[in-house]
């Protein structure tokens, strides 16, 4: 059984080539549409035709974008050749190659468009010598172009010559070109926008990416307003759903009452990422523009530009990372920063023309689609960029760069905006991991690097504190915090690093992480001083003195720190430390009496223990805390 397969091609050439003769033949669509249009025999604005075409395996399901060839509407034509699988070549017998020829084939191989039918229209106003010069001219153009060896088809539309022969070049060359990629991220770059009484907004584009349903809910960028497809339709039938390589139609709903949907607008769906502001790239300037042209092509830092892209254009500013200029046959790493955010994948090619849009300065390729501004020119972000140039295939090659430049990657967003599904993604993250260039902690990754040298300053500040200060059982948590804040980032970051680090050889007690072999000591001149301390605090067990007084004693801080980790001593309150053994004792006398007498108030227990209420208080609700007792009203019962 023959499959179904889909594309999109498009026209290119010069004006008045016959380009949108040429689609009527092939089709019997008139795609010029606007009254100004036809009052000036002239294609102005995109026009769309389709195409069914047979081989022997695949049923061809093709849409045609016309484009304009006029230098005024040069914008126009970007917006028509930003998602095809090939390009139908248009020149004219009877002009041969023109200007806007040139330009298109600069716009088309900027925007990585590989393949191309050339045909040759007007041929009843020529020759048979003149055809084959006009055929060897346009060889010679295209050499040492993507369009080297298209084929080339000699055409009349009037007359219907080689139209045939033209249908079967172009179902030769679509059957052999791969079917338009699906990894779950669909994008349709609006090129049309009207209104239907009754239905609302439709919005006409090509499906790239991923399938797209009736009912399905998605998000227009940039903006981000969420709507829902009503209905879809393709090759002017309605369908339930298009997948990639289709043009279609799609009834929005209720979108007019959120956002104003344009021209260049991305159809997505959530989880797709956010449009950006600012964009790192690298640029190319064709060398043909210093051969085959009058004018003085150069694309200066700092210079104001438009960018095309998909269907859209914005202004931009350049700013080149390694030079002041690019110049005919030069590449360059820039920052593209935008006067309006944009929604874009890496990998995306795009065009770049002067601001008066007179000139096609240059072209390339989206090489971080979420670029920050600060520190543009530093070396960890030149490195990223240009490892990232010849890594835009390959996932795990990606994320490596990511991980390098960054340390800490979100799995649930890494790589979103990227032409990589999540299956790619999760089968790289989990590439990385075997190999030992990551850690992956729920819902991080980190890079192996940054997570052994942080555990390793962790470790080291507990070896120094168990050094410097025997007494204590280790370092608080928010002591040891400060010592990788720089590398983590995040509070989940350094629980996960103590859960690891108590797992080998390491133990947690509370806010203190210590190793779990260390035992609290304290030095011998400490030893001798804590005696004092522990017969002023045995002296009077239930009236143990204030804190601060205690204080006052020679050494006391290290050595009552000492004893309240060692369980020696016990903080009652702020203001408060009473000896362990007498903290025991009061909690024995204060079950007894409550198991005795029944819930006991304050008073109660201040007489059942033998103490005064400025202690009964704090020591009340340290059993409270410990959940000895619990309060209930002006009463404690036992818990």
């Amino acid at each position: 059984m023959r499959r179904d397969a889909y594309f999109v091609i498009a026209t290119a050439g010069h004006v008045d080539h016959g380009k949108t003769a040429l689609v009527q033949a092939l089709t019997g669509t008139d795609t010029d549409r606007l009254p100004e249009e036809k009052a000036r025999g002239l294609t102005i604005d995109l026009g769309f035709a389709a195409l069914e075409l047979a081989t022997p395996d695949v049923a061809l399901r093709v849409g045609i974008v016309d484009v304009p060839g006029h230098e005024d509407f040069v914008k126009n034509m970007v917006a028509g050749v930003g998602s095809i699988d090939l390009a139908l070549f248009v020149v004219a017998a009877d002009d041969g190659w023109m200007p806007q020829t040139e330009e298109h084939l600069q716009i088309l191989s900027y925007l990585g468009v590989r393949d191309a039918i050339v045909a040759v229209t007007k041929a009843d106003l020529a020759d048979a010598e003149t055809l084959e010069l006009v055929i060897e001219d346009i060889r010679e153009h295209l050499e040492h172009t993507p369009f080297a060896d298209a084929p080339v088809v000699t055409t009349s539309a009037p007359a219907g010559r080689g139209i045939d022969e033209l249908r079967q070049a172009l179902a030769g060359a679509l059957a052999a070109c791969p079917a338009p990629a699906d990894f779950g991220k669909p994008r349709l770059s609006v090129d049309r926008v009207f209104s239907l009484a009754g239905a609302g907004t439709i919005v006409t584009g090509t499906l790239a990416g991923g399938i797209l349903s009736a009912g399905d809910a998605v998000v227009v960028q940039p903006g981000g307003c969420r709507t829902r497809v009503r209905t879809l339709q393709t090759h002017n039938a309605q369908v339930d759903a298009i997948v990639p390589g289709m043009r279609a139609a799609l009834n929005l709903a209720d979108a007019t009452a959120h956002v104003d949907v344009s021209r260049g607008d991305v159809v997505t769906v959530s989880g797709t990422g956010e449009a950006a502001e600012a964009i790192d790239v690298q640029l190319e300037m064709s060398a043909r523009l210093q051969a085959r042209s009058n004018r003085a092509h150069v694309l200066k830092d700092g210079a104001r530009v438009n960018l095309h892209h998909g269907a859209g254009h914005l202004p931009a500013a350049v700013q080149l990372l390694d030079c002041r200029r690019l110049e005919p046959g030069g590449q360059a790493l820039a920052q593209l920063r935008l006067e309006a955010p944009v929604f874009l994948f890496a990998g995306d090619r795009f065009v770049i023309r002067d601001w008066p849009e007179r000139v096609t300065l240059a072209g390339g390729i989206v090489l971080d689609p979420d670029a920050q501004r600060d520190r543009l020119r530093s070396e960890n972000r030149r490195n990223f960029m240009a490892a990232r140039v010849a890594a835009l295939d390959d996932a795990a090659a990606c994320l490596r760069g990511l991980l390098r430049r960054d340390s800490i990657l979100r799995l649930d967003s890494a790589l979103q905006k990227s032409r990589f599904s999540r299956v790619q993604i999760a089968a790289a993250v989990d590439a990385l991991a075997a190999a030992g260039e990551l850690e992956r902690l729920e819902s991080v990754a980190i890079a192996s690097g940054v997570w052994q040298a942080s555990g390793a300053a962790v470790a080291a500040a507990v070896d120094a504190c168990h050094r410097e200060f025997p007494e204590r059982a280790g370092p608080e948590l928010t002591e040891l915090t400060a010592q990788v804040a720089e590398a983590l980032r995040a509070p989940d970051l350094f629980r996960s690093l103590v859960a690891g680090l108590c797992d080998r050889g390491f133990a947690q007690d509370g806010n203190v992480l210590r190793r779990a072999a260390h035992v609290s000591e304290l030095p011998e001149a400490l030893a001798r001083a804590s005696e004092k301390i522990r017969e002023t605090l045995n002296e009077k067990p239930f009236e143990p003195p204030a804190r601060k007084e205690l204080l006052q004693l020679p050494k006391a801080r290290e050595i009552v720190r000492f004893m309240i980790e060692s369980g020696d001593a016990v903080q009652i309150g702020p203001d408060l430390v009473m000896s362990g053994p007498a903290y025991a004792e009061a909690i024995v006398r204060v079950r007894a009496h409550i198991e005795a007498n029944g819930p006991a108030t304050v008073s109660d227990l201040k007489s059942a223990i033998g103490t005064t209420r400025r202690v009964m208080v704090p020591l009340a609700e340290k059993m409270d805390r410990d959940r000895v007792t619990v309060r209930v009203g002006d009463r404690r019962k036992i818990v």
